[in-house]
């Protein structure tokens, strides 16, 4: 073991000298693997990063969760748009009998959206979110109010005016967020509102999938009084029970909703059930496509890096064949003479895998002041990063070292 560890050290130390004195050479070398570890770890950290940030934001809908609109989410731009458009907005009459026909969900709530103006004095804001929510959402979605209280029954069943302020809205009104609790604020058709409690400071997503930096959020019976129902985005949002697959849970919602809409057999449904588990999945693979495309570019970089590297060994087998046959005739075996080349071809690889890693680095600093979201390198893809190099190095240096360990020792020592 501790031969083993000299070798290492040996190797190391000629490996640096070998950069030092010849720092150009080297340089231009490496810049194949430098380019190959640039490509792969940059393309992985900033898909793994924005995979990360949208799959949050994915999450943020509601786990086992499934939306029940007109609309197909994942039908895309190619769905016949005109045939969604003639289906009936879900009712919150609908959310209330599949509370008592669908025995696998868990919470099921209803939900209304617009955007309007909200003004204090003369101080106006434009394009604030408007939720209307029932009881059950709060159990669905995690809303943390930092100062004041959450809606309660009484809020809903009086439809009151109470709100919750999203963070960036009371800043914008009020200067600093906490001044917000316990004010008066007017919105649309001139109707005024009590802020009752401070939603937590979301900060940026994605997706945007609730806006609740941006939004007030109040009882639907008080904003039906503001927008009807029908042009506010209705959605009936349902959490199955933590041990129903969601298959289950999917059929349920179907066969109920089907019999609330008096559907006859041959009929499509007029509703989608939007499974926020598959949109999930979706992304994943999306992402891995993307993954697979780095390393085919990747690949090609290495693969120039690596008769790079087989270049300087073959320069460095040349430049020290003397010593070698120095090395053989002292005892030397060849085992060590090939592990030694083969270590020091590694160590050559990770020196350009590192300063790769380093330009990663600075990349990520950039894309995570422009794109929104932090990029990182995670140890994991660090350690793939150390891994490559080495195999790239092992296998770019196997031939220089063969003919470096198979050398005659008295021919090599002439060739001086």
């Amino acid at each position: 073991m501790r031969r083993f560890l000299e070798i290492i050290w040996s190797s190391l130390k000629i490996a640096l000298q070998e950069f030092r004195s010849n720092k150009l050479r080297t340089f231009l070398s490496l810049f194949g693997v430098t380019i190959g570890i640039f490509c792969i770890i940059s393309v992985l950290s900033t898909v793994g990063s924005l995979e990360q940030a949208i799959q949050k934001d994915i999450k943020s809908l509601g786990s086992n969760t499934v939306y029940i609109d007109k609309w197909d989410y994942s039908a895309g731009n190619e769905s016949p748009w005109w045939k969604y458009m003639k289906r009936p907005e879900p009712k919150q009459e609908e959310m209330k009998v599949l509370k008592l026909k669908v025995p696998s969900a868990a919470n099921i709530a209803f939900l209304i959206e617009t955007s309007n103006t909200i003004e204090i004095e003369d101080n106006i804001i434009k394009d604030v979110i408007y939720y209307g929510v029932t009881e059950d959402f709060f159990n669905i979605q995690n809303v943390e109010v930092t100062l004041g209280r959450k809606l309660v029954q009484s809020d809903y069943d009086n439809s009151s005016n109470s709100v919750l302020i999203g963070n960036e809205v009371a800043k914008a009104l009020f200067g600093t967020p906490e001044n917000a609790v316990g004010k008066a604020v007017k919105i649309k058709e001139g109707k005024t509102v009590n802020i009752i409690g401070l939603i937590k400071k979301q900060g940026k997503s994605i997706l945007q999938a609730w806006q609740f930096d941006n939004c007030l959020l109040m009882p639907t019976g008080f904003l039906k009084q503001v927008i009807p129902e029908r042009w506010a985005n209705p959605k009936i949002i349902v959490q199955g029970k933590e041990d129903v697959p969601m298959e289950m849970l999917k059929d349920e919602l179907t066969g109920a909703m089907r019999s609330l809409r008096k559907l006859k057999p041959t009929e499509e449904d007029d509703f989608a059930l939007n499974d926020i588990d598959s949109f999930s999945k979706f992304a994943s693979d999306i992402f891995s496509g993307v993954n697979k495309g780095g390393w085919a570019i990747a690949a090609l970089s290495l693969v120039v890096g690596m008769f790079g590297v087989a270049n300087i060994m073959f320069v460095t087998v040349r430049e020290r064949t003397s010593q070698i046959g120095l090395k053989k005739a002292i005892g030397a075996k060849r085992s060590t003479i090939l592990t030694e080349f083969l270590l020091e071809a590694a160590f050559l690889c990770i020196l350009g895998g590192l300063i790769g890693l380093l330009l990663v680095f600075v990349l990520t600093q950039i894309f995570s002041a422009v794109l929104g979201f932090t990029v990182f390198i995670s140890l994991d893809i660090m350690l793939l990063a150390i891994g490559i190099c080495i195999i790239v190095g092992v296998l770019a240096g196997i031939i220089p070292a063969s003919i470096a360990a198979r050398m005659d020792p008295v021919v090599a020592i002439r060739s001086k």
